[in-house]
């Protein structure tokens, strides 16, 4: 085995090691520091000094996107002005794997004559971020993985890893579902996925829509000239009654040669699969690959046709 591999899988197993032990750690305080945030009727701010301050900056994006209003607030500009964005009814979570940086020391006073309640996140009950604390969720005496064992490494992954359990422990707590996710994600790939379908569907010349009398050489031609893969047969009710796809028209060539003039009513797959409007694009989706299907028709409530939903469209998204 090469040595780089063997040393990479020895910093991993460090690291591995300091998460199992902060695991079977955690009790009580965890408790509390989940209840104080739950509770808390202003923000939960996040921070931290150096690398703990890049986890704190991390774990504020997490809770403000999983339902918890969250900001980071540096300790340094914090005593040089961004104190007055805190206010009496937030919550501090600071992470400080030794408590003892010399700008939380100086913030923690005015932290507490605020008012605030102080979550601390760190090695030891005998530093000074656990002596100002509310809430003390201790790490314990953590091996780093750096070979100097100076690196914040293992402390900073567990510190990591509490503080996305917090989060996700208040997720759970509030009942935050997928909507409420993707409603904070309109522009990602998961608030796209959770869409109605028919918010993302194909409508107007994107669809060939046909009545069941046409011949299959002009559902040809409506298919072309709409660009899609299929063509869906609706009555005069604009009722569905069956769909018509490339696949239809490559068997139907082979076994008749007289096909092409042939209605679609009677070479269409009847009675197809549709879904309604209102289901979302990622179960629209699922429901695609398990049928092995391109493209389904979308209905309302009333049962009519009002559009077209395809696999390569919808995983586009």
């Amino acid at each position: 085995m090469h040595m780089s591999l063997q040393y990479a899988r020895e910093v991993l197993d460090t690291e591995i090691k300091a998460l199992s032990q902060v695991r079977d750690r955690l009790g009580d305080s965890f408790v509390n520091a989940i209840d104080a945030m739950e509770q808390c009727t202003g923000r939960v701010v996040t921070s931290g000094m150096g690398k703990a301050g890049q986890i704190a900056t991390k774990i504020s994006a997490t809770l403000a996107s999983t339902g918890t209003p969250s900001f980071f607030l540096h300790p340094a500009e914090a005593l040089h002005g961004d104190l007055g964005m805190v206010r009496t009814e937030d919550v501090v979570l600071m992470f400080s794997n030794s408590g003892e940086s010399s700008e939380i020391a100086e913030l923690l006073p005015f932290l507490s004559g605020m008012g605030v309640t102080v979550i601390g996140v760190t090695a030891s009950d005998r530093s000074s971020l656990a002596a100002h604390c509310d809430i003390t969720i201790l790490l314990g005496d953590l091996t780093e993985a750096c070979p100097l064992g100076m690196a914040p490494t293992a402390t900073t992954t567990v510190m990591l890893a509490i503080g996305d359990a917090l989060a996700l422990c208040l997720m759970k707590r509030r009942g935050f579902n997928v909507q409420d996710y993707a409603s904070l994600h309109p522009a990602g790939a998961l608030g796209k996925k959770t869409l109605p379908v028919r918010s993302v569907m194909r409508t107007g010349h994107a669809v060939a829509a046909i009545g069941p009398d046409c011949a299959v050489q002009d559902v040809i031609l409506a298919i072309t000239q709409a660009k899609t893969g299929a063509a869906v047969v609706v009555d005069d009710d604009n009722k569905v009654l069956g769909i018509f796809a490339d696949g239809d028209l490559r068997r139907g060539l082979q076994e008749d040669p007289s096909f092409l003039v042939r209605k679609v009513c009677d070479v269409m797959t009847a009675n197809c699969a549709c879904v309604l409007g209102d289901l979302r694009v990622d179960e629209v989706l699922a429901m695609l690959k398990e049928k092995r299907i391109g493209e389904v028709p979308v209905i309302d409530a009333d049962e009519k046709f009002i559009g077209m939903a395809d696999l390569k469209g919808l995983v586009s998204l």
